[in-house]
């Protein structure tokens, strides 16, 4: 198990593009995808993209599942490698996000962002797959895919006076209980 650090906001690597993944089956993916997993856990967090941990590679990983911040409803491990959303609906939604590459996920603000989408990937075999996803899903997915066009949630907060520390977001979600 190899745990990396989550790269912060500021460092040139989240601002970049990442490359498309020729082999899938190469060594570099498979540890990259070793590497999200292990670190993605670690950290708490329910969705990692590789450019957060030094690797500038089309790949991220979701496990959506409680956290200290929210229970939330589970779903099971997925590897997205060259994914492209295909599909998004006009419904939006606003949600608070937060981000391991930001403060160590101590930040969370309102974002806003379609309500479902639909995404083309590969998994870690090669296989081709389609999903379709709402809810908290569709909200990692998009994040992570933002990672991967070098984009931070913070360049889409609504409104800069509705920031907060985990420590309010906890107590925000705690009443809404």
């Amino acid at each position: 198990m190899i745990i990396k650090e989550v790269i912060q906001i500021g460092n040139p690597i989240l601002s970049r593009k990442s490359k498309f993944v020729a082999k899938i089956d190469s060594e570099e993916t498979r540890r990259a995808i070793k590497n999200l997993i292990d670190s993605m856990r670690y950290h708490n967090l329910i969705g990692i993209a590789a450019s957060q941990i030094g690797e500038k590679l089309r790949v991220f990983v979701t496990e959506v599942r409680k956290t200290k911040y929210r229970n939330l409803e589970k779903d099971k491990l997925r590897v997205y490698i060259n994914p492209k959303i295909v599909w998004s609906s006009k419904k939006e939604v606003v949600i608070y996000e937060g981000c391991g590459s930001v403060a160590y996920a101590k930040l969370f603000a309102p974002v806003k962002r379609p309500e479902k989408i639909i995404i083309e990937a590969l998994d870690e075999s090669g296989n081709k797959f389609k999903l379709e996803a709402s809810g908290m899903l569709s909200r990692v997915i998009q994040h992570e895919y933002d990672h991967l066009n070098g984009i931070e949630f913070t360049e889409k907060i609504l409104d800069m006076r509705m920031i907060m520390s985990s420590e309010e977001y906890k107590k925000k979600m705690a009443l809404k209980k």
